[in-house]
C-alpha cells in the first residue's frame, strides 16, 4: 500500500545511518598513529638555544 512507503524509507534511512556511523567509528578506533617520542626529544635537546644577555 502506498501509505506505508514512508515507513520503509525511514527504516532504510535509519539502517544506512547506523551503518555509516558504525563504519566511521570502527575506522576511527582501528587507526593507531606511530608516536616517535625519542626522535622529537632528541631534536629538542639538540636545538637548545643559550641566550647570552
Amino acid at each position: 500500500m502506498p501509505q506505508m512507503a514512508p515507513m520503509s524509507w525511514l527504516t532504510l534511512f535509519m539502517f544506512f545511518s547506523i551503518a555509516l556511523m558504525m563504519f566511521s567509528i570502527m575506522n576511527y578506533y582501528s587507526y593507531l598513529p606511530k608516536t616517535e617520542e625519542t626522535e622529537s626529544l632528541k631534536s629538542l635537546i639538540v636545538n637548545k638555544m643559550n641566550w647570552k644577555w
